[in-house]
């Protein structure tokens, strides 16, 4: 069996050492991949039972340091398991490169979809509405967890957490961009002029929005979101930076520029899903966070799309892509800059 970033005999061999009790790997197919780890579903068979299973990877080529860390996904599952964020039951981590080329970590199949686009679903003005704040009050759940007596004390270093990602970002754009950007310069002078003053600690999700999540959606119920996934950005930090993240991707009603950014589903434009200052409420209502610098955050959840994009393009230049979509991706970055500095400018 054949497929980009797996090597099938080696990981079988693995799973019949390692975790005998999930069955006998029968399949392997791609889940999603190229615009940033690999996903993968392994189907299993143990006696007459069937069994799917999820395996997470780092991209093929040009991972950056830090970045696409299966260690930090999986410890921060395993840590969230029985908590109020939803996340796949955790199965088995490997950190042998020798299997399959890169570490990575198994996961349970969860039953649900990610919802990216209008095309992916069909809600009702009602449905709408509850699976937008459902996705608000998750978000309050995970800023809301107890990160030290979950064992995630020493996740991150949340003191300086602002001021470390604009260098941290900063870095990560000298090592992957592809061209000189002279507004990608000056928006970073202005967030480092405009450093908000520290917030809580809280668990971090770094990636936060609808289609990083699993959703289920059956006749006759309310959608239901299974399981937050890909945590690889996760750490201890300031939340409001996720809220910032999560708005950088919500497509408000009139936003024609927002349909030129590939890298954005149109999922909230459906008639009754909370537009991003609805978002923003109620999340504040739910997690008594005080949004009075909500401008620099979401400039900021601009800047660092920014960075990642541009990182995935490299991919694309070199070759290193698995999928297709990514001919386009490059020409959404200083559409993403223009965006931070109008946040900046302009406000939510």
């Amino acid at each position: 069996m054949s497929t980009p970033g797996i090597n099938w005999s080696r990981l079988v061999a693995w799973m019949a050492s390692n975790v005998p009790d999930v069955g006998e790997p029968t399949g392997l197919s791609l889940i999603s991949g190229g615009k940033s780890n690999l996903t993968y579903r392994i189907d299993t068979r143990a006696g007459a039972e069937d069994r799917a299973l999820v395996l997470r990877r780092p991209p093929l080529g040009h991972v950056l340091p830090t970045a696409h860390d299966m260690r930090r996904e999986w410890r921060v599952i395993s840590a969230l398991a029985g908590t109020a964020v939803p996340v796949p039951e955790p199965v088995a981590l490997c950190v042998d490169e020798d299997v399959i080329g890169a570490p990575f970590y198994l996961m349970g199949h969860v039953e649900g979809q990610a919802v990216r686009g209008r095309q992916d679903v069909r809600l009702s003005p009602e449905d709408a509405r509850a699976l937008s704040e459902r996705l608000a009050e998750i978000l309050a759940a995970i800023h809301a967890v107890d990160y030290e007596a979950v064992g995630l004390a020493d996740f991150g270093r949340p003191d300086g957490y602002m001021a470390r990602q604009l260098e941290r970002w900063g870095q990560q754009w000298e090592r992957s961009k592809t061209r000189e950007l002279p507004e990608y310069d000056r928006l970073a002078a202005r967030l480092r002029d405009r450093l908000p003053a520290a917030s809580r600690a809280a668990l971090v999700h770094g990636d936060y929005r609808l289609d990083n999540t699993l959703v289920r959606l059956a006749p006759g119920a309310a959608p239901e979101i299974r399981a937050v996934v890909d945590w690889e950005m996760s750490t201890l930090g300031d939340p409001i930076a996720d809220l910032g993240l999560t708005l950088t991707y919500w497509h408000d009603p009139g936003d024609d520029e927002r349909s030129a950014l590939p890298v954005a589903g149109d999922i909230t434009l459906t008639p009754g899903f909370l537009d991003s200052r609805g978002f923003a409420e109620h999340y504040a209502r739910m997690s008594g966070a005080d949004l009075g610098d909500l401008d620099f955050y979401v400039a900021f959840g601009n800047y660092k799309l920014a960075v990642i994009v541009e990182g995935i393009h490299a991919r694309f230049v070199q070759g290193k892509t698995v999928g297709e979509g990514f001919d386009e991706i490059g020409a959404a970055v200083p559409l993403l800059v223009a965006r931070a500095h109008r946040a900046l400018d302009e406000g939510l």
